[in-house]
């Protein structure tokens, strides 16, 4: 899948907890990539972690055990957001399921059961798809597919890819903290790795406001 996806040796020291790396002192290039042009925030004066993800990429679906309970005690100084790859194909499709899920305000409600269905086998290829999916868990059919076709959705698509490609992502999951600093799991040395590295940057942030 035109090497989107971190390698296979690299998921396996990733997955596997080698955590060395997260040890040692934070060196741009080892750990993390500071980015040559910096990304504009979400929420100016808050501290920015991004997440890019693929609901089909088993390394993401992996990481969710790990990061959700992170991403719920971050301080109030923290702006957690989730951004979709989208890399063509199924990856945009899936994209614009996640910012529909965020449109309605539904999407921290249905995250998981999404993961986990495309997980077990279901594709979730079309928009039909996904409604009868959905439904199942309480959102609106109707309501779902009028959003996902909506203008204000397609611009949001737009921006999601606009945002992918300035952080100069090639794989998934990887992480942005303050739309300055790039890491992934295989740099940062696995799950808890990558967590150590962005809580290392956002006091590296936190320091030099």
């Amino acid at each position: 899948m035109r090497n989107l996806i971190l390698s296979a040796a690299l998921v396996t020291a990733s997955l596997f907890g080698v955590t060395a790396q997260a040890a040692e002192p934070l060196e741009a290039g080892k750990q993390y990539v500071e980015l040559s042009s910096a990304v504009p925030v979400a929420v100016p004066g808050k501290i920015e972690v991004v997440e890019l993800f693929w609901y089909g990429c088993p390394h993401c679906y992996a990481f969710e055990p790990t990061i959700n309970p992170w991403v719920e005690k971050l301080p109030a100084d923290v702006n957690f957001v989730r951004i979709p790859a989208m890399f063509g194909g199924i990856w945009n499709v899936h994209g614009q399921l996640f910012i529909t899920l965020e449109a309605m305000g539904v999407e921290h409600k249905v995250h998981k059961a999404v993961f986990e269905a495309i997980h077990s086998g279901k594709k979730l290829a079309t928009p039909e798809e996904m409604a009868d999916f959905l439904a199942g868990e309480g959102v609106d059919k109707d309501k779902f597919l009028s959003t996902y076709n909506s203008f204000a959705v397609k611009g949001k698509v737009e921006d999601a890819k606009k945002k992918a490609q300035a952080y100069q992502i090639s794989g998934v999951p990887t992480m942005v903290v303050n739309g300055k600093y790039r890491f992934d799991l295989g740099t940062a040395g696995g799950p808890e790795g990558a967590l150590s590295v962005a809580d290392q940057l956002i006091a590296k942030e936190r320091a030099a406001k």
